[in-house]
């Protein structure tokens, strides 16, 4: 069910795309605006991880220096029959963790120092078993595209408005239905883009949850994991986190900022509807 919703949200979501370009510039906008997606996708594909791990000063680790760590990553990996992901540790204290890469071939799967202090070793297990799930899924990819895609008609929708402020629009020859159209490209767009982009990211928080409680056999350890990770996130915003890049991690590393917003607009569900599907997961598997 949440492959189904996935595929339908990024038709619903590409339809959209196409829809911002034909009113921008005819078939000829639309055209080009597609040759744009899949040029931004294809940057994406190629360079995101890179990106990311940057951005957040992730470190790659050896054996050697997390012995555990590498040992926990390579278990469950073989469990799931994926190839080795590399590791890297973000130093920060604030619990938290993510995947990314563009394939199973080219993963890596990235903690925090304060998520190695805050949890326990099953607990622990539980967050890199999610975060394997989502390679498995193949979600870094999805989320990649959903996000380039949804970024690419907000920023037609700033053009616009730019457009408009320099007078480029015409009411004139437009008429109600021109305005119509105009309200449509820089207000409707973006945000039914936005929403499209949060019900993606929502359903493939649900399924890596599943998977990788299943993946560990400890579906509770998962949820008691959490209920800590969102404690920490509600108490303390990691410096490094933006907008862009919390639907990455397993919990948004934002749910202390903004308030209400931030919760209406978030790129995860609720954790205790995370919990709660995690409880009942684990009655199903005893």
């Amino acid at each position: 069910m949440n492959s189904l919703k996935t595929t339908l949200l990024l038709a619903g979501l590409t339809g959209l795309l196409l829809a911002v370009g034909n009113m921008f510039g005819g078939t000829q906008g639309m055209t080009f605006m597609f040759i744009i997606s899949m040029l931004m996708n294809f940057g994406s594909y190629w360079y995101s991880d890179k990106i990311v791990l940057k951005m957040y000063g992730g470190r790659e680790v050896t054996p050697s220096e997390a012995p555990d760590l590498i040992r926990m990553v390579s278990t469950l990996a073989q469990r799931a029959k994926l190839p080795m992901p590399k590791v890297y540790i973000v130093d920060s204290q604030v619990p938290n963790a993510f995947a990314t890469g563009r394939n199973p071939e080219h993963a890596a799967v990235a903690v925090t120092t304060g998520i190695m202090q805050a949890l326990t070793y099953e607990e622990l297990e539980g967050v890199v078993a999610h975060e394997l799930a989502h390679i498995k899924n193949r979600d870094t990819l999805i989320s990649t595209i959903v996000a380039t895609i949804a970024g690419l008609i907000t920023m037609i929708a700033h053009i616009a408005q730019w457009a408009a402020i320099f007078g480029r629009g015409d009411d004139e020859e437009g008429g109600f239905g021109g305005i119509v159209e105009f309200l449509f490209l820089i207000i409707v767009a973006p945000l039914a883009a936005t929403l499209i982009q949060l019900g993606v990211s929502r359903s493939r928080e649900y399924q890596a949850d599943e998977t990788g409680g299943l993946m560990s056999a400890n579906p509770l350890a998962l949820a008691s994991a959490l209920r800590k990770i969102e404690y920490f996130a509600k108490h303390a915003v990691m410096p490094q986190a933006t907008p862009a890049t919390s639907h990455m991690f397993i919990i948004n590393p934002l749910s202390g900022a903004g308030g209400w917003a931030v919760s209406l607009f978030s790129t995860h569900p609720s954790t205790a509807q995370r919990v709660e599907k995690l409880e009942a997961l684990a009655k199903r598997v005893r």
